[in-house]
């Protein structure tokens, strides 16, 4: 029997799924599909925090190049969002399709053991105090945890009677991956004019992936779309179609705004679209679910392998379901602006927009939010303010990088570079003397890597304790404070091991 069943095998499943495989945990995902990588996806960019996530699996370095480098990112005529100084190693939004990422997330699963059921769509969800029964195409499955990252139609999500509230944004959205005879001057290219939208960017192979919208026509999903609409509706609102030629994809879709109130029922959990859904607007939708997958993971791994108590995944909710709920607002805000109507209407939004952006805080809240790195989970009562922070990257002793140290899947323990005493003084709660510095991990060594930073500690403190996502999880000036902490994070000493 697996301990964790992941259903849906798309790149917010795929992740987690890897993470956990690479902690020692047995891991079966379900898929609904026959089998491959589906190349009919809507996604195409990749922000800053998620490459961020994805260096800390080995993966971002062999990502950027699949895909374009976008600095700025215009939201509509003039408006733009410098992301060049974003703190961070990734200062930029990587222009790729989303199967590019879910190949490169696909390896890794295989790699580290992961057993992908093909053809496994789910039909029935249901849990006991021991552990959850899923009901497939393919016969029936039992582990002691199921994530459902099975999308907008989540059957694991129907299956635990939660609500999906929100609206149809736009209806109608036009969609297709094409090749173009004039490239756009710029990477990405987006406006809204009177009763049209589109957006049209590159993939990297030739391709380029347009969305457009036509307010005086709405038809189902499943009417077929033509060429020579996409090509009127895009040269309606950008001036030019660019000479559109050789579709590989036209289709319909519609653009939602919802959220499940709860993430976790039970033993059951839920990640990316089958907990949340957002306007296409700034690209965040696949972005959002591998951070819910990346928050998870660790949780899943601590409780399942760590004996680690089970109050702890409660806080994958508590953390994520905020972040959904602001990239929802963050979204839904640029989409109503690019659908503004009248011309005196658009000529305010633009003033307002670059009055903004002028403003160094708001600036930094906007491409903080557009990028993921300005996001930040809150501190538990009593704990340190540096709690629930991203820890930005920084070189280690001996050439290596913090988010390489994360590539290990453990905690990673920053400790004092001097190599002085702490200024507490305070001795190991094992009975060993800390005079170095260093505290003993004896039990958790499985479970914590220890490192030094090349300079002096940025957070204010002698130890720093970071989360497998990146975030981090306590900081503090002796070994006490840490023996008390770690239990309640990654286990009792000495007991299973990752």
């Amino acid at each position: 029997m697996s301990e964790v069943i992941v259903v849906g095998a798309g790149p917010t499943g795929l992740l987690l799924a890897g993470d956990l495989a690479e902690s020692g945990v047995a891991v079966t995902v379900l898929e609904r599909r026959e089998g491959g990588v589906s190349n009919l996806s809507r996604a195409f960019g990749v922000h800053a925090r998620t490459l961020e996530q994805l260096d800390a699996r080995g993966l971002a370095d062999r990502l950027v190049p699949m895909g374009a480098v976008l600095r700025k990112v215009r939201l509509f005529e003039r408006v733009e969002v410098d992301l060049g100084a974003l703190p961070s190693r990734f200062p930029f939004l990587l222009i790729t399709p989303q199967y590019n990422v879910e190949r490169l997330l696909l390896e890794r699963a295989l790699a580290a053991g992961v057993e992908i059921v093909y053809g496994a769509g789910v039909r029935a969800v249901a849990q006991d105090a021991a552990g959850v029964s899923v009901a497939t195409g393919a016969g029936e499955f039992r582990a002691g945890f199921v994530v459902g990252c099975d999308g907008y139609h989540s059957v694991v999500r129907q299956a635990l009677g939660l609500p999906f509230p929100g609206k149809s944004v736009l209806k109608s959205i036009m969609l297709g991956d094409v090749r173009v005879a004039e490239p756009p001057a710029g990477l990405l290219t987006v406006n809204g004019v009177g009763d049209a939208f589109a957006f049209i960017a590159p993939f990297g192979d030739g391709f380029y992936r347009v969305f457009a919208w036509d307010r005086r026509r709405s038809v189902p999903d499943d009417v077929p779309l033509e060429l020579a609409e996409l090509r009127e509706v895009t040269r309606r609102a950008l001036g030019s179609d660019f000479g559109m030629h050789e579709p590989r994809w036209l289709s319909r879709f519609h653009s939602d705004e919802r959220q499940v109130p709860h993430y976790r029922i039970g033993r059951v959990f839920l990640a990316g679209d089958a907990a949340h859904v957002h306007s296409p607007a700034g690209g965040q939708g696949m972005n959002t679910g591998l951070q819910d997958a990346a928050n998870l993971s660790w949780r899943l791994a601590a409780v399942v392998r760590g004996g680690a108590p089970q109050q702890l995944l409660d806080g994958y909710h508590r953390e994520r379901h905020p972040i959904g709920r602001s990239v929802l607002r963050s979204s839904g805000a640029i989409i109503r602006a690019a659908m503004i109507e009248s011309a005196a209407g658009r000529a305010l939004r633009g003033f307002a927009a670059r009055r903004a952006l002028s403003l160094p805080a708001i600036r930094e809240k906007i491409t903080g939010q557009l990028s993921g790195i300005g996001y930040h989970y809150p501190a538990p009562h009593g704990a340190p303010g540096q709690t629930g922070t991203r820890a930005a990257d920084q070189p280690l002793t001996g050439g290596s990088r913090l988010y390489e140290a994360l590539r290990h899947r453990r905690f990673v323990l920053i400790t004092d570079p001097t190599g002085h005493p702490h200024p507490t003084g305070h001795p190991d709660p094992t009975g060993h003397p800390d005079p170095t510095g260093h505290p003993d991990l004896s039990g958790w060594h499985d479970r914590v890597h220890t490192a030094t930073p090349a300079t002096p500690a940025t957070h204010g403190s002698p130890l720093t304790l970071i989360r497998p996502d990146g975030y981090i999880a306590w900081t503090g000036t002796d070994t006490t404070g840490l023996h008390q902490v770690l239990p309640t994070l990654v286990g009792a000493a000495g007991s299973r091991t990752l």
